[in-house]
C-alpha cells in the first residue's frame, strides 16, 4: 500500500511527535482490537523501526518510540500493508474513539462502533485530543477514561452524555450517532483557546436542558487481570509492552486476536494468563498502581528519570502512584495518592493530586522521596 499523501496537519501515524528519542508514532486500532497477524506485525515493526517496545495509551492506542525520520515513510507503508492506517489522513486524526473492550460480535457496542467510524466524516472540526467512547454494554466500564461524547446506558435505555454532565439525553439505537454529531457541533462552536474539551466548556455553558435531563448508571469496578469470559486480562506495567514478548505469547497461545484497554491491560482473545515476566498477571501488582510517562532522556519537556523510580516506589506506595517528568502530567490526568513532579532534574511532591497542582515539597532527590513515602507508612 502506497501512504497518502498528508494535506493537512493530522495527529496520530501519519504526523507524528518529535521526542527527544526520535519520532513518536500513535496506531489507532478499530474497535481496540488486533487480529494475531496485525499484533505480531506491529511488534516486528516496533522491533524494527523503534526501540522494541510498544507504549500502551490512556486511550487503548498503540505507540512506537525512537522512529527515525527517514524511516517514517516506510513505517507508514507496513502500517497500510496491516490495515491499520486510514487511507485519509484527516479520518486518521479524527478516529478518537473508546470502546469498552469487552464487546462482542453483532452487539449494540460492536454496532455503535461501527456506525460512528462510517460518519467521522461528519464530524466537525475539533481539537486532536477530543475523543468519543461507545460505553453501552451490560455496564459502564469506560466512565472514567478520556471521552468528551459518550454513548451509555441508562436504565432505561441507551443515553448520549456529554463528558461533566450529571445526566444524558434518552436516545433509540437508530438516532444514537445523529445525536452524537449534533452534540460534536455544538461543542465545536462553544469551543475557546482555553476551553477546549468538553468538560471544560460545560463549565461556563450549560447544555440544553432536554440533553442531560436522563439519570446515569453508577460505573462498574474495572476488570481485574485474570481470566475472563473468552480470554484472559493481563498488565503492561506503565503501559510499557516489551514488543517480543508479546510476539512470544500471541505464537505460543495460537491466538485470534487481544484487544486494547484503556487500563494498562491486554485481553487475550482465547487466551490465559501467560509464564512471561514481561507482563503483569497477579491483580494485586503494585505496579498496576503505577502511572509514569517515558521522562528522561526519551522526552524533552522532563528533566528527569521516571519509570525506574517508579518501579522502586511502587512497593512502598499503598494507594496509587504518579510519577511524572514534568507539570503537563501525561500518563495521568486525574489525582493520585502520591504525584512526584520532574523540575530541574529532581522532584516536587504532593498527595491527592496531579502534576499540575501547587506541590506540598520542593527539590526533592529520588533517597529523599523514599524517606518521605516510608514516613507516610
Amino acid at each position: 500500500m502506497s501512504a497518502p499523501v498528508v494535506k493537512g496537519w493530522c495527529p496520530g501515524a501519519y504526523r507524528p511527535m518529535m521526542a527527544a528519542d526520535g519520532l513518536v508514532v500513535r496506531i489507532r486500532p478499530r474497535l481496540a482490537r488486533l487480529t494475531a497477524a496485525q499484533a505480531v506485525g506491529l511488534c516486528d515493526l516496533a522491533q524494527r523501526y523503534g526501540h522494541g517496545y510498544l507504549d500502551l495509551t490512556s486511550r487503548a492506542n498503540l505507540q512506537i518510540r525512537g522512529v527515525a525520520k527517514g524511516d517514517h515513510a516506510a513505517l507508514l507503508h507496513s502500517l497500510g500493508d496491516l490495515k491499520l492506517l486510514d487511507a485519509d489522513p484527516a479520518l486518521e486524526g479524527r478516529r478518537n474513539v473508546l470502546v469498552a473492550p469487552f464487546w462482542q460480535q453483532g452487539d449494540m457496542v460492536h454496532r455503535l462502533t461501527l456506525a460512528l467510524l462510517a460518519r467521522l466524516g461528519d464530524l466537525p472540526e475539533l481539537p486532536a485530543k477530543v475523543g468519543f467512547a461507545v460505553d453501552c454494554g451490560a455496564h459502564s466500564l469506560l466512565t472514567n477514561d478520556s471521552a468528551d461524547i459518550r454513548i451509555e446506558r441508562s436504565a432505561t435505555g441507551l443515553i448520549l452524555r456529554a463528558d461533566g454532565a450529571s445526566g444524558g439525553r434518552a436516545i433509540a439505537e437508530e438516532n444514537a450517532i445523529p445525536a452524537l454529531i449534533d452534540m460534536a457541533h455544538w461543542l465545536a462552536e462553544h469551543i475557546t483557546p482555553d476551553r477546549r474539551r468538553m468538560a471544560r466548556v460545560l463549565a461556563g455553558i450549560p447544555l440544553p436542558p432536554e440533553w442531560c435531563d436522563a439519570p446515569i448508571l453508577p460505573p462498574a469496578s474495572r476488570p481485574k487481570i485474570g481470566k475472563h469470559n473468552g480470554g484472559a486480562l493481563i498488565g503492561a506495567a506503565m503501559g510499557h509492552v516489551d514488543a517480543a514478548a508479546l510476539a512470544r505469547v500471541i505464537r505460543a497461545q495460537n491466538l485470534a486476536a487481544i484487544r486494547l484497554t484503556p487500563w494498562r491491560k491486554l485481553i487475550l482473545e482465547g487466551g490465559v494468563p501467560p509464564d512471561e515476566p514481561a507482563f503483569v498477571t497477579d491483580p494485586h501488582d503494585a505496579l498496576m498502581r503505577v502511572d509514569a510517562c517515558p521522562g528522561a532522556p526519551f522526552c524533552p519537556s522532563a528533566s528527569v528519570e521516571t519509570r525506574i523510580l517508579a518501579r522502586r516506589l511502587a512497593p512502598q506506595v499503598s494507594g496509587t502512584l504518579h510519577v511524572s517528568g514534568c507539570a503537563k502530567g501525561c500518563a495521568r490526568q486525574r489525582p493520585a495518592d502520591v504525584t512526584l513532579i520532574g523540575r530541574e532534574g529532581r522532584f516536587d511532591m504532593l498527595r491527592h493530586g496531579c502534576a499540575d497542582d501547587t506541590a506540598e515539597r520542593y527539590a526533592l532527590s529520588p533517597d529523599d522521596i523514599l524517606a518521605e513515602v516510608s514516613a507516610m507508612k
